[in-house]
């Protein structure tokens, strides 16, 4: 497996601590309102950005999240195709920049949610968390789940196209949390039988999952299970653990939550999986002011720590 982090597009501090620890691989998100630039369907921008990794000893291998405004290709308004033609552009600057991994979403109108971003964990740290029961009631249904399967179905067969001649893997994250509709938007992501669904759309591959592992949790299926039956679509793992369901839930440190996580990295490499893997959602620790719940540092540096462990433990080859 190849060990990665998500870094910022521009260089700070992240990037010498990922280094320090060994860290050879990089996924980052390059949409306009964290870099300053242009969105990456514009070449210079995005050929930059994999520059300055490559200067600092990385390899940029994926960008993740929405990368530009989606809304119109998500909720299927006047102008998608416009947007589409962008997408396409970007994916062409991926192939040319040899930047193999989209990892996008199709969540509309939200992204990842949480009712609570202080939650306290071991020893003060802090923790996000999602309650159904603290999310605004009657809203007015915005999008049918309906609408969103028609809407992903035009879009992934539009894109899929362009990212298989450029060598992209699109791998699909599911909706976080799993709940549909969460304040008016119908998520269609959210089960394992909706992403047999997703790629019985094509066989392209290029058309992949990105596996979130707590996400999967949270819908109340058996990683265990479904890692072999997806093992040849997944394209990336994000690594991490949750207490509760998809209505009640917490994140947890990397090695005290219920699942056993040595265990999931063996059914990985059981199932012949030699992907980029990640810790995703990691606690806030002491010195950091919690900005940015779940992507702070320190906790990422313990969780590269650990998965570095498990997998020396067993075996696993990592960078290789």
């Amino acid at each position: 497996m190849k060990l990665g982090m998500m870094l910022p597009a521009l260089p700070d501090i992240k990037w010498e601590l990922a280094s320090q620890i060994g860290v050879k691989y990089a996924i980052t998100k390059a949409a306009p309102e964290l870099t300053g630039k242009l969105p990456p369907w514009n070449f210079d921008v995005l050929k930059g950005i994999s520059e300055n990794f490559a200067d600092a000893g990385f390899k940029l291998y994926g960008l993740e999240g929405d990368e530009f405004d989606m809304s119109r290709i998500k909720l299927g308004l006047p102008g998608r195709d416009e947007d589409i033609e962008k997408y396409h552009m970007m994916l062409r600057n991926m192939g040319h920049l040899e930047i193999p991994l989209m990892c996008y979403n199709f969540m509309a109108g939200i992204g990842w949610y949480r009712t609570s971003v202080n939650l306290p964990e071991r020893g003060g740290a802090l923790t996000s968390g999602f309650n159904m029961n603290d999310v605004p009631k009657d809203t007015e249904l915005i999008v049918t789940e309906e609408q969103m399967w028609n809407n992903y179905e035009y879009f992934i067969k539009a894109v899929l196209p362009v990212a298989e001649e450029a060598g992209v893997k699109m791998g699909l994250h599911p909706d976080d949390p799993p709940i549909s509709p969460l304040l008016g938007y119908s998520r269609i992501f959210t089960s394992a039988e909706a992403f047999r669904k997703a790629m019985a759309l094509s066989d392209s591959p290029s058309h992949c999952i990105t596996f979130c592992q707590a996400t999967f949790k949270t819908m109340g299926e058996n990683v265990f299970e479904i890692i072999p039956e997806f093992a040849k679509r997944i394209a990336f793992l994000h690594f991490r653990d949750v207490r509760g369901d998809k209505s009640c839930f917490r994140e947890t440190f990397h090695d005290n939550g219920p699942t056993d996580m040595a265990a999931f990295l063996k059914v990985c490499d059981d199932s012949g999986l030699d992907v980029i893997i990640r810790p995703d959602h990691t606690p806030s620790m002491a010195g950091e002011d919690n900005s940015n719940p779940g992507y702070e540092m320190q906790g990422n540096l313990f969780a590269v720590g650990y998965m570095k462990g498990l997998m020396d433990a067993l075996g696993i080859k990592v960078n290789a």
